[in-house]
């Protein structure tokens, strides 16, 4: 929750901001500006960057659209956020997988650039990043979007069942899984630097 203090009023929750722009639409503004920046950064690092431009103004359009069906119980529109960029890149499904592949030809040796970067600085195997980016790119959708929204995103496995709108557990489960996955492909190396997954809280 990001959204700056209206003048008299203590600092608004994104819930609150959210509620007022039903009947001030310009108040979404305060939504965009504190959160188009993370979004198209994510977008970015899964697809591309020109890509980009479009999902992350896309997943502000269907946001503002569907404003007033917002849960105002959750304070923190972020998760809210990554979910609906999450289900726009699935339309996207082709062109990330091609980017894995390519990612994959790169092999160690291969320049280093925005998408891999990030998984990279997240796991402890960045000499393997072909076949770490291979065993990604071969991950069920499922198990690679919760796995991406934690590792690059940066969620909780909470805020990934709020953005996925699936339960807790399931968002836990998958993640195992895709950990597994990963470790397998690279020869027993677990490439997740938090051992025990992201907390909550």
């Amino acid at each position: 929750m990001v959204a700056p203090p209206d003048a008299g009023s203590d600092l608004l929750t994104d819930a609150s901001v959210i509620e007022r722009s039903w009947q001030d639409p310009e108040r979404f503004g305060v939504i965009f500006d504190a959160y188009f920046a993370e979004i198209h950064r994510y977008v970015g690092r899964r697809l591309d960057v020109e890509v980009a431009d479009d999902i992350a103004a896309e997943t502000f359009h269907v946001a503002f659209r569907r404003r007033k069906r917002y849960d105002l119980a959750r304070d923190n529109a972020r998760p809210w956020l990554y979910g609906i960029a999450t289900n726009l890149i699935a339309k996207h499904r082709r062109t990330e997988a091609r980017r894995f592949r390519a990612l994959a030809r790169l092999g160690d040796d291969g320049p280093a650039g925005g998408h891999e970067d990030r998984v990279a600085a997240q796991v402890s195997a960045e000499h393997e990043r072909g076949r770490l980016a291979r065993a990604v790119g071969a991950l069920s959708a499922d198990q690679r979007d919760v796995l991406l929204l934690v590792v690059l995103a940066d969620l909780t496995y909470d805020e990934v069942a709020q953005a996925l709108d699936m339960p807790y557990g399931t968002v836990a489960s998958r993640f195992s899984r895709a950990r597994k996955k990963l470790r397998k492909a690279l020869g027993g190396v677990d490439p997740m630097l938090d051992q025990e997954g992201p907390t909550d809280g």
